[in-house]
């Protein structure tokens, strides 16, 4: 059947896609996360975060070659710009400006989920591209503005950019349990001190006073992984998650119900760390879980909160902890999450990240395209500077 011709679909509800078939396409990929998932982005929709009614109107985009699926990607039409972290304000205004509607838009992406990774899901590279191809003929038919694809994978870009799409950077901070080649060492860390050892006088001395306070104030954790996290464990955690969100005047993006089905249909993929004083629970942050194409562990951050202030808590929670609990088991990377640059100080270093797009407007593509290359030399620059302030030892 290689010679089959290809049948473009378009699914608006991801339960109608069998799951085996999408996580079997899944771990062909370079980058397979576990945020790609059919039970993960299945829940995004059966638990309310991730549908029409939120702005998230699902349209999930297939390619099949007789009965069998060959490409697939998460597809949404987006009436607004929110939960993505690839942010693209001022293009929407500017159409608004002009008398023109940019939303609803398409959506190539994973929903509140700043994790790069594969997009396009794909047997070969001539399919990826031929799915990429029949998104953009999809979205031009549809008479949308644009299609963007948010935190691609290296083999997404490459066919996201021969199909001409514009490419923008950004950055993100990741940690390497790996001893810094100018060390002359090699291997991973042998414990928490060993990774302090790497550090230059300055930051190891931060990081030192910085555990110090939390644990004079009398803040002990505790973690627990997949099956062994607690429903109690599940309620606190959202208790914090959306007290964070609402501290910052929004409501929270995931339902309950999103993380009582990751907890029944996903549990493998997430670790939590608990904060207690006085044998209270006062603070948690959890972690996402997966590997990389060779195997090796990866950790995500993803949500914190606190019930009570602690200062340097936050540091502790969300990154001392979680590099402490991958060091002890042998994770490959952690990921910081969108933004940070404070988390150079904690040893994640600079990485560039890359997203696609498309607009159907040829004039406002080109002035996209023009501010997309001054907005690239800035990147870059920023990167060259960074790399310049590294917390490692000379």
């Amino acid at each position: 059947m290689a010679g089959a011709s290809l049948e473009f679909r378009i699914v608006d509800d991801p339960l109608l896609i069998d799951a085996s078939s999408w996580n079997t396409l899944l771990a062909r990929q370079a980058a397979p996360g576990p945020f790609m998932r059919h039970e993960y982005l299945a829940a995004l929709h059966t638990s309310g975060s991730a549908t029409a009614q939120t702005g998230w109107a699902p349209a999930f985009a297939t390619l099949w070659r007789a009965d069998e699926l060959v490409a697939a990607c998460p597809l949404y039409l987006k009436s607004h710009s929110y939960g993505e972290y690839v942010f693209d304000w001022a293009w929407a205004n500017a159409y608004e400006q002009h008398g023109m509607r940019y939303y609803p838009k398409a959506l190539v992406a994973v929903p509140f989920t700043p994790v790069p990774g594969a997009r396009l899901l794909a047997v070969d590279p001539p399919t990826r591209q031929a799915l990429i191809r029949s998104l953009v003929a999809w979205a031009a038919d549809n008479e949308l503005s644009s299609l963007h694809l948010l935190f691609g994978d290296d083999e997404d870009i490459a066919a996201c950019e021969a199909a001409g799409l514009m490419l923008r950077h950004t950055v993100q901070f990741h940690w390497e349990n790996q001893h810094p080649a100018a060390k002359g060492q090699a291997g991973p860390y042998q414990d928490f001190d060993d990774f302090l050892a790497a550090l230059n006088q300055e930051k190891r001395k931060k990081i030192r006073q910085e555990r110090r306070k939390v644990a004079e104030s009398g803040v002990r954790f505790r973690w627990a992984r997949g099956t062994d996290i607690r429903d109690a464990d599940w309620d606190f955690f959202y208790r914090c998650y959306a007290r964070t969100y609402r501290e910052h005047g929004n409501p929270p993006y995931l339902t309950r119900d999103f993380f009582h089905r990751m907890a029944t249909s996903l549990p493998d993929a997430w670790l939590i760390f608990v904060a207690e004083r006085e044998g209270r629970a006062m603070a948690c942050s959890l972690i996402g879980l997966g590997a990389d194409a060779d195997g090796r562990g990866v950790a995500y951050g993803r949500y914190w909160g606190a019930l009570e202030r602690v200062d340097c808590l936050h540091f502790e929670a969300c990154y001392y902890q979680p590099i402490e609990w991958c060091i002890a088991h042998q994770i490959h990377r952690f990921e910081g999450g969108a933004q940070g640059e404070h988390k150079m100080a904690r040893a994640l270093m600079p990485v560039k990240t890359t997203s696609a797009h498309w607009l159907a407007h040829r004039a406002f593509a080109d002035a996209v395209e023009r501010f997309l290359a001054r907005e690239g030399e800035g990147v870059s620059a920023y990167l060259s500077e960074l790399g310049e302030r590294s917390p490692f030892r000379a």
